[in-house]
């Protein structure tokens, strides 16, 4: 029976990507409104894809430098033959789930504020289907790339030789599927480092020079770095994070693929994730369908509207899982079922922490904006000082929602009366806690569509100021984009959730493929006498693990920093140079600040993709396979708390600047807003570069771990 529940993985993808195209088809029909409108979406469609040619032009570079490498791995029978494929289908397939969701999100912006003329609840409806495209086409090409070389293996490995290591098909199929996440893994650090780069450096520049200099209001159309700044929130916020959580989809099921074969689970393992991400597309499309409001703009209502989406969504997947679990392992195992809802709750539970501490409906966020009062140092102290408090929780949350997704498994399977041997116990937990991380991101299709809706909502203010609409086409717009700054940082939570969990998930798995490497090899390696806290080796790799993520961010806060030096400079000189700039008289060139945003990324986003990609190989050759771990370690858990500060300390001080524009301490152009300004221009980075960075680096260490085993178990100079 449960063999049979596998070709849901393959009919999910169809639904999913079927839907995702009815809802961009039904986009697209929409009116962009007055010539305008149109002119300013063409100029952003222009920048968005000027960018994404010149990166996919430096990332291509990249993929077949590495596709050689591993050719060459592969020619040394260190990595099975498949993998230098499978990794071009991975990097392919998260660059595609990307420039799709942006390509449709830079179709959306004017008409969504074109569906605000007529009421709140239709811009919500176009900005949302949007993002809803953006979700959907995710875990669609997701299922689409694993389906098609899961059924290639299984019909390669059933009439040809095993590699050397695995003791049965299952086990060959899903240790050749673990190394291709490397591929989407890349893809995704290049999206959103460079991405994230971009968008930043345009976004500090405008707002440094426009709102504090020169005193014009956000989006205005004398800024000339305000088409940058508005190409950016979909290279970096919509393109960055689909190829971000594409690799988090498809890393989650490949680890608990490899689990479970390693629990001694075989196929019925396997079917689990797939056939649950599957159900989980039928259940997100269901959920959009519950994403409507009134014509009430304030957060409260729409959030409630966003949510109840999502909170449907997860209650479908919570009822199908069960049957799905019981169908596939019987009911020895249904404490995977426990451990699923626990990382659907725990989903949930991040969520909502992110948005008490990032909404101005709360406490947090309204503290900074009075904290605005007294200028920008206290705005600053006070907006790091929410984002360290707010780590608080999702910690919490992700330890307990580890011990149970654990124990639950071991302790329901012993007392059914199953005989688990010391490694299968260990397994069939590690096992547990990876199939939580895949019922966090089985909901990933509407999860993801309420985060890439707000730069949609985001870019519709932006035209719907530079298009003089009216007021309350205005005021509808900005209710949309404040919500959006919730609902995307409330999204960036979510990631980063999820990605402590897979990346954990990972490291497990890493666990497992040394040991099948090392047989394949002809070599004994007994991975667990090592790991223990007084091996030297783990303990060097936990400090230089810990260090691992300030070091990273260092890179991409610098990076932003320089690239915004160099628009600053440039919006300057164009007010200074250009006569009637300021009266409205005088164009600003803003192909320029795209130009100069777009070779700054490019240029910036090399180093820090670098370190990911050569910390682990360095660390394991340096000093063996257990440094790696020790190393993978230290990352997640410095990374993830660091993740949830960025983040969160981001998206407040964001808030607080604009419930500040809504009238309060003085309203626009005040000091307080002012100060405010300063505060955002700092979280701009935190937010959408360094912070959701982090949530990558995790999980492409781990990958890029797994993919070097055989040479780290070869050659390492420290036995």
């Amino acid at each position: 029976m449960f063999s049979d529940l596998l070709w849901l993985a393959p009919v999910g993808s169809i639904v999913a990507l079927g839907f995702a195209f009815y809802l961009a088809v039904r986009i697209m029909k929409l009116d962009e409104g007055t010539d305008r409108m149109k002119e300013i979406a063409a100029a952003v469609r222009e920048g968005a894809r000027a960018y994404i040619k010149r990166q996919y032009t430096v990332v291509t570079i990249y993929f077949v430098f590495m596709f050689l490498v591993l050719l060459l791995l592969a020619r040394l029978e260190l990595v099975v033959i498949f993998v230098p494929f499978a990794f071009i289908s991975g990097g392919f397939f998260s660059g595609l789930s990307g420039f799709i969701g942006m390509t449709v999100a830079t179709h959306s912006s004017a008409r969504t504020a074109n569906a605000a003329r007529r009421s709140l609840n239709s811009g919500l409806r176009v900005a949302f289907s949007s993002g809803a495209v953006m979700g959907l086409t995710v875990v669609g090409l997701g299922l689409l790339d694993l389906s098609i070389w899961y059924y290639f293996l299984d019909w390669y490995y059933g009439s040809h030789p095993l590699p050397g290591g695995v003791a049965d098909k299952i086990g060959a199929i899903t240790s050749t599927m673990l190394c291709f996440g490397m591929g989407a893994s890349s893809q995704a650090l290049f999206a959103r480092v460079g991405g994230g780069i971009f968008t930043k450096a345009a976004d500090v520049g405008a707002d440094l020079v426009g709102k504090v200099e020169a005193g014009i209001p956000e989006d205005d159309p004398r800024n000339p770095a305000v088409i940058a700044d508005n190409v950016g929130d979909n290279v970096g916020d919509v393109a960055g994070m689909g190829a971000d959580l594409y690799e988090s989809y498809v890393g989650s099921i490949v680890a608990t693929g490899a689990l479970a074969a390693a629990a001694g689970l075989g196929v019925k393992g396997v079917t689990v994730p797939m056939s649950m991400a599957a159900v989980g597309v039928l259940a997100s499309i269901i959920g959009t369908f519950f994403v409507r409001s009134g014509e009430q703009a304030e957060q409260g209502a729409l959030l409630a509207a966003l949510r109840r989406g999502v909170f449907v969504s997860a209650g479908l997947v919570a009822v199908a899982a069960y049957f799905l679990i019981r169908a596939s392992l019987g009911m020895d195992y249904i404490g995977v079922y426990w451990a699923v809802l626990t990382g659907l709750a725990a989903g949930v539970i991040i969520g909502l922490s992110t948005e008490y501490y990032t909404s101005d409906r709360y406490g947090p966020t309204r503290t900074i904006a009075d904290a605005s009062v007294t200028g920008p140092a206290t705005v600053i102290i006070s907006g790091i000082a929410v984002g360290m408090m707010s780590t608080g929780l999702p910690v919490l949350v992700v330890g307990v929602a580890i011990l149970l997704s654990y124990f639950l498994p071991i302790k329901l399977a012993l007392a059914a009366g199953v005989v688990l041997s010391p490694e299968q116990t260990i397994n069939t937990g590690l096992y547990g806690v990876a199939a939580a991380a895949v019922g966090m991101l089985s909901t990933l299709g509407i999860t993801l569509a309420t985060d890439a809706y707000g730069p949609v909502a985001d870019n519709a203010g932006g035209n719907a100021e530079m298009s003089h609409l009216e007021p309350e086409v205005r005021r509808r717009t900005d209710a949309l984009d404040a919500l959006g700054n919730t609902t995307a940082a409330t999204g960036k939570g979510f990631a980063i959730g999820s990605a402590a969990l897979t990346a954990l998930a990972l490291i497990a798995a890493y666990r497992d493929q040394l040991s099948i490497v090392a047989q394949r090899m002809g070599m004994i390696l007994d991975v667990d006498k090592g790991l223990h806290l007084m091996n030297p080796k783990i303990i060097a790799g936990l400090f230089v693990g810990g260090m691992m993520p300030f070091f990273f961010c260092s890179l991409t806060m610098r990076a932003v920093g320089r690239a915004a030096q160099s628009i600053v400079t440039e919006v300057r000189r164009q007010f200074r140079e250009i006569a009637g700039i300021m009266t409205g008289e005088g164009k600003p060139d803003y192909a320029r600040c795209v130009s100069i945003a777009t070779a700054g990324a490019q240029k910036e986003m090399i180093a820090p993709s670098l370190v990911a990609i050569l910390a682990p190989i360095v660390v394991g050759v340096a000093m063996g396979a257990e440094a790696v771990i020790g190393l993978l370690a230290g990352s997640l858990v410095s990374g993830f708390v660091l993740a949830v500060m960025m983040a969160n300390s981001g998206g407040a001080w964001d808030n607080a600047k604009k419930f500040i524009e809504r009238g309060h301490h003085g309203g626009k152009g005040s000091p307080a807003h002012k100060a405010a300004v300063v505060g955002d221009t700092v979280g701009d980075p935190f937010k959408d570069t360094s912070g959701p960075s982090l949530n990558i680096l995790l999980k492409l260490m781990s990958m890029v771990s797994i993919v070097f085993a055989g040479l780290v178990v070869k050659y390492t100079l420290l036995r």
